[in-house]
């Protein structure tokens, strides 16, 4: 069962992860990324991640522990949307001394 939670959280982490990058690279749009923030590279690394999590999902035995493998996948999806919510790929960036592409923000909101 111990698997099934470490590799589906995982899962969840590098899914939602791999999501924004996927798209923001399709959209020919930069976005943090520590191997750089070009719209290919970000493509490369969303597809790869998407690929990663789908073997992880494979390798998590989910018919063994559904419940437990679904409550897995969203804590770790749930903890990387309030990671990217919260501007944490610019924040990561920032941390490593990368650059940062510009952020675009909404109406009412601030940095």
């Amino acid at each position: 069962m111990w698997s099934t939670v470490a590799l589906a959280l995982g899962a969840g982490v590098l899914g939602v992860n791999a999501v924004p990058h996927f798209v923001k690279g399709m959209m020919g749009e930069e976005f943090p990324n520590v191997t750089g923030n070009a719209p290919v590279r970000n493509s490369v690394a969303g597809f790869l991640g998407l690929l990663l999590t789908a073997l992880l999902v494979y390798w998590a035995d989910l018919a063994s522990h559904p419940w437990v493998g679904a409550v897995s996948i969203g804590i770790g999806g749930l903890s990387m949307a309030v990671f990217h919510g919260l501007g944490g790929a610019y924040r990561l960036n920032t941390a490593l001394g990368l650059p940062n592409p510009p952020r675009q923000m909404h109406a009412g909101t601030t940095a």
